[in-house]
């Protein structure tokens, strides 16, 4: 059964109106004592109000100063983080790995380069608080390369019950067959 919600009403009558003047009076006179009492306080401990106040503008620029450099600095970690697509493709393996990783640490993931002989088709290994764990497999391929549906298995069969990926992802600087996407937006491979 919903609650039924109570509404203030004007007073009526004189019967009403008086008590109702009554409320106002004495809450008026209460708050007219409170800014009394407070304007008291203040007079006699002004000098720990100033202090307080100075303390709080202190914090308050130095947190606007922090906010500032943090800027700067995400602007200058983004500048170096890009590449045109003939550097991504001028790049070795393992730098291609890197690069990926350090895209996931700049979108707020803590990320590790695993890739090397028998990784079980994860080179790069991520995890986020809100996201989850991500597995990533990198293909960098010659220009014109394609992955093929192949690697889409072997991620499919080893990010999850290897690495305990939630997000499991394959990145080439080439192309994938037709097959191999098919394969991979049937079965959540990204």
């Amino acid at each position: 059964m919903a609650r039924r919600r109570r509404r203030l009403r004007r007073p009526r009558g004189a019967t009403e109106l008086a008590p109702a003047g009554l409320v106002v009076l004495a809450a008026a006179v209460v708050l007219f004592q409170a800014a009394e009492a407070g304007a008291r306080a203040a007079a006699r401990y002004w000098p720990v109000l100033a202090v307080l106040a100075a303390v709080a503008a202190a914090g308050t620029v130095a947190w606007w100063v922090r906010r500032k450099a943090a800027g700067r600095a995400r602007v200058e970690r983004l500048a170096t983080l890009r590449l045109s697509l003939a550097g991504i493709d001028a790049l070795s393996d393992q730098e291609f790995e890197f690069a990926l990783r350090d895209l996931l640490v700049r979108d707020g993931w803590s990320a590790r380069k695993v890739g090397q002989q028998g990784d079980q088709a994860a080179d790069v290994i991520g995890q986020h608080p809100a996201l989850g764990r991500i597995v990533v497999q990198a293909k960098h391929t010659k220009v014109g390369a394609k992955v093929g549906s192949q690697v889409m298995y072997q991620v499919k069969g080893t990010a999850g019950p290897a690495h305990g990926a939630d997000i499991s992802v394959v990145v080439t600087n080439g192309t994938f067959t037709r097959d191999a996407k098919a394969w991979g937006e049937k079965h959540a491979v990204h």
